[in-house]
């Protein structure tokens, strides 16, 4: 999938992918590689930068932890991240309903 795609959505994806859990940085560019089908394959220079911005807006949460001896820094959602993924999911479902009403293979309306 083309980056450019993802472009203004990425906050939105990794706020969902954290939804009702809490993972480190690598099992979130799992999660998305897996949910997603294998095409969001999305780089570490890309997902922990965006992690670190969603954290200062006061979405996300992190803490580290050792697991099997090895320092992980994992995140979770705060309550203001859950309303800022339920609003981008708001935004998400009308943004393509729009889009399908012109990408969409239908006919077009007969003017009146």
């Amino acid at each position: 999938m083309k980056s450019d795609a993802l472009r203004g959505h990425l906050d939105a994806l990794l706020l969902a992918t954290l939804d009702g859990r809490e993972l480190h940085g690598y099992a979130i560019i799992e999660a998305l590689q897996l949910r997603s089908g294998g095409a969001l394959d999305l780089p570490t220079g890309t997902v922990y930068p965006a992690l670190r911005r969603l954290e200062r807006a006061g979405f996300v949460r992190s803490e580290w932890s050792t697991v099997s001896g090895r320092h992980r820094r994992t995140y979770k959602l705060t309550s203001s991240g859950e309303r800022e993924l339920a609003n981008q999911r708001t935004a998400w479902r009308e943004f393509t309903v729009a889009i399908e009403g012109v990408l969409g293979s239908g006919p077009w309306p007969a003017k009146a």
